[in-house]
C-alpha cells in the first residue's frame, strides 16, 4: 500500500510512548507476540516508544533479545527516561550519584537497609538495594524472590502497607533533600531525584517538536492494543 504524504506526515509528528510493566506486559513477564506484532504494524503509522524505571537489560529481557529492542523502537527511555535511546543509538544517560553526591547517596542507602532489617517478613531473599543509574529500587523482600513468593509478598504488602509505611518513614527522614518516592509492580518502590520520574524524558522529546504524543500506561493492559486500534486503525478496531 502506498504511504501518502498526510500519512508519512503523521509517522513523523506522532509518537505513541508506552509504559512496560502492565501495559506491554505482565510485571517483569515477556511480551505476547501478538502484541509485539502488533508494535511493528503500528510503526508503520506512527513512531513508537517504551519508558521503563527497569535498567535497559530488564526492558530488553521482556521485550525481545539483547539489542533488538533499540531496533525495534524509536525511543527507548530506561530508569524513567535518565537513560536514553534514539533510533539505535544511545542519546544520553544520568547518574544519581552525580546528581545527589555521595555523603547524600550513602545516608540514604545506609537507613534503608537499617530499615529493612528489623522488617520480619514471611520470607527474605536477596538484592534488597538495586542500584541504577537514575535511582534506587527498593525492595523489602529481595528482588531475587520466585514469582510465587512475589505474589506473596505483593498480597501481604496489601494488607500490612509495608512499602507504604517505608515511603513514609524515608520521606520524614529526607524532607527538603529533593528526595521523590514511586511505588510500583509488586515487590519494590523507587527513590530518585525530584523531576526524575518517567515525564523525564519528554525534555528529550520536547527537542523533536512532535504534535501528538500518546502515553499509555498504568495498567491499560489488556486493553493496550484495543485502544491504538480504536485511534491509528479505526477500519481494523472491532475485529477480533
Amino acid at each position: 500500500m502506498a504511504v501518502t504524504a498526510e500519512g508519512a506526515r503523521r509517522k513523523e509528528r506522532v509518537l505513541c510512548l508506552f509504559d512496560v510493566d502492565g501495559t506491554l506486559t505482565p510485571a517483569r513477564q515477556k511480551i505476547d507476540p501478538e502484541v509485539a506484532a502488533f508494535l511493528q504494524k503500528l510503526r508503520s503509522r506512527v513512531q513508537i516508544g517504551v519508558v521503563g524505571g527497569s535498567d535497559y537489560s530488564k526492558i530488553a529481557e521482556q521485550l525481545g533479545e539483547g539489542d533488538e529492542v533499540i531496533e525495534k523502537f524509536d525511543y527507548v527511555f530506561a530508569e524513567n527516561g535518565t537513560v536514553q535511546y534514539k533510533h539505535g543509538r544511545l542519546l544520553s544517560k544520568q547518574t544519581i550519584q552525580n546528581h545527589l553526591g555521595e555523603e547524600l547517596l550513602q545516608d540514604l542507602i545506609n537507613f534503608c537497609l537499617h530499615y529493612m532489617a528489623l522488617l520480619r517478613l514471611p520470607k527474605k531473599r536477596g538484592t534488597f538495594i538495586e542500584f541504577r543509574n537514575g535511582m534506587l529500587n527498593i525492595s523489602p523482600i529481595g528482588r531475587s524472590c520466585t514469582l510465587e513468593e512475589r505474589i506473596e509478598f505483593s498480597e501481604l504488602d496489601k494488607k500490612e502497607k509495608i512499602r507504604e509505611k517505608f515511603v513514609e518513614a524515608l520521606k520524614t527522614e529526607f524532607a527538603g533533600k529533593g528526595l521523590r518516592f514511586s511505588r510500583g509492580g509488586m515487590i519494590s518502590f523507587d527513590v530518585f531525584p525530584e523531576g526524575w520520574d518517567k515525564r523525564y524524558c519528554l525534555d528529550s522529546l520536547d527537542q523533536d517538536s512532535f504534535d501528538t504524543i500518546h502515553f499509555f500506561g498504568n495498567e491499560t493492559s489488556p486493553d493496550t492494543v484495543q485502544r491504538c486500534r480504536e485511534i491509528f486503525f479505526p477500519e481494523t478496531a472491532h475485529e477480533a
